[in-house]
């Protein structure tokens, strides 16, 4: 079935949507102009949408602040209803959701459906936790005072969303804000937006009022200006590159906004010579090649204990080799397509630069059959902390192999970076293993384990990886303000 075939398929459905969504009404941008969506697994075109700007932008907010007025002062139960119906169509669209995800970002789609119910626990989860949010009494320091904090939504809140995880990226940011009262301005990315509009349609279904979920998308320089300069917008939430992320934490400072920002990784995961390495296999495939190795949290660096490191490169080298590539709707494909050609461009390059330095390819390393922005997984050992591949986010199917003797060795290696998102570990020994954890500077530490991502645990990182975190009931404090009442004179 082609990109095509499968678009009809959806647009059928109802949610195929390719205007932007602001005040509860599907507009097209105000100059007509449109943008090319289309499947990196085959380079078809899938739609054209709607290309806005700062003047959409400024509308969208608007919208937003006139909407937070009245749903602010919703009851947590009348939220946590309209948050639990948005998420049951979500659940009930599950696989058509699924299958639009794959044919814009290319996932394959067991994976992509995955995704849609991580994305809905999220609703679910703060569905629940809209209730939970409590104030404080606080003991006076006077017998003639009462002192109370409230705990109030900070406002008007825009969500940037990457197009790596277009559904769940949106639903961890929009589900806190939405149950703490807030109303929100989501930009998608342009490579993915068709997901965020299929999630607002179904989010007008669910009843939840016009303004409280605007989308635009298009000019990303324009609708960003638009977003850091507004007065209106009380904080930004973003997911993507450090690069961007530091542009918007400047551009934030002019209006002192809050800012929420999940960044780049260099994720390392180590694996010591007492680890299971059956065990230790699954886990650094699921944390190296999900969604083909396009995540913030993958495992950029393997490092091995020089022991186990000639067994487990053959053993790692010939389950990766017997990964399945192919386009995501295709049976059995583990591995997509990188999302553009940028994407393998990047790979390629810092691939160069490792084997310049005396790297060996091991398994793959090169472009796959299938053409396109496929590239073959591939592993490749001999490799140092000092190249590039070592120091920078490869964002694709690559795993390098680097070998350690110590404990200390391999935490001052995994430590040598800026980035701090999420680091893994391997061993049986639990001593180790726990002091090692306390020992990495990262918000994020999987311990025999590599998929570690739920609704219910707080996702963020350190350093240069971010501020905030999202998930679990420490993401509702992002969207709320802590307000101080005292009253006075209480005797007389």
């Amino acid at each position: 079935m082609g990109a095509n075939d499968v678009a009809a398929k959806l647009n059928s459905y109802g949610f195929f949507r390719t205007q932007g969504f602001i005040g509860g009404k599907w507009v097209d941008a105000y100059d007509g102009k449109t943008i090319e969506v289309t499947n990196p697994a085959t380079g078809e075109v899938i739609a054209n949408i709607a290309c806005m700007g700062g003047k959409e932008a400024k509308d969208a907010i608007a919208s937003a602040y006139d909407a937070f007025r009245t749903w602010s002062k919703f009851t947590a139960s009348e939220r946590s209803k309209c948050l639990r119906k948005w998420y049951d169509l979500i659940i009930a669209n599950k696989e058509k959701l699924g299958e639009l995800i794959t044919l814009e970002q290319g996932k394959p789609l067991k994976e992509a459906i995955g995704e849609v119910s991580l994305g809905a626990s999220y609703l679910e989860f703060y569905a629940e936790e809209a209730k939970r949010i409590y104030g404080d009494i606080v003991p006076t320091t006077s017998a003639d005072r009462r002192l109370f904090l409230l705990k109030q939504p900070v406002g008007v809140v825009a969500a940037i969303t990457p197009w790596n995880f277009p559904f769940a990226m949106i639903t961890r940011k929009v589900g806190p804000a939405l149950a703490a009262g807030c109303t929100m301005v989501i930009k998608p990315s342009e490579l993915t937006p068709l997901t965020a509009l299929a999630a607002a349609e179904l989010a007008n279904q669910a009843g939840i009022p016009p303004g409280v979920v605007n989308v635009v998308m298009g000019n990303a320089p324009e609708i960003g200006d638009a977003l850091l300069a507004s007065h209106e917008v009380r904080k930004i939430t973003f997911t993507g590159s450090t690069a961007v992320g530091k542009k918007l934490m400047a551009g934030a400072a002019g209006t002192v906004k809050k800012v929420s920002l999940e960044l780049g990784g260099n994720a390392p995961c180590i694996i010591f010579d007492d680890a299971d390495i059956e065990v230790a296999i699954k886990g650094t495939l699921g944390a190296k090649f999900r969604n083909t190795g396009q995540t913030c949290i993958c495992a950029n660096r393997i490092l091995v204990q020089e022991g186990i490191y000639d067994k487990f490169a053959r053993a790692f080298s010939n389950a990766v080799n017997n990964l399945k590539v192919g386009d995501g709707f295709s049976e059995g494909a583990v591995l997509g397509p990188l999302i553009n050609e940028a994407a393998v461009q990047k790979v390629e390059t810092l691939l160069q630069d490792a084997v310049s330095k005396g790297a060996e390819v091991l398994v793959g390393g090169k472009r796959h059959g299938l053409g396109f922005t496929f590239y073959e997984p591939t592993v490749i050992s001999n490799v140092n902390n000092e190249m590039r591949i070592s120091r920078e986010e490869v964002f694709g199917p690559v795993a390098p192999l680097l070998r350690f003797k110590t404990e200390e060795e391999a935490i001052s290696i995994a430590n040598d970076t800026d980035a701090g998102l999420a680091a893994y570990v391997f061993g049986a020994n639990v001593q180790r293993t726990w002091r090692v954890a306390e020992a990495l500077e990262y918000g994020i530490v999987g311990i025999n384990e590599g998929l570690v991502s739920s609704e219910v645990t707080p996702h963020g990182g350190v350093k240069q990886s971010g501020l905030g975190r999202e998930g679990s009931k420490y993401g509702m404090d992002e969207y709320l303000e802590i307000k101080y009442v005292c009253l006075g004179n209480m005797l007389g």
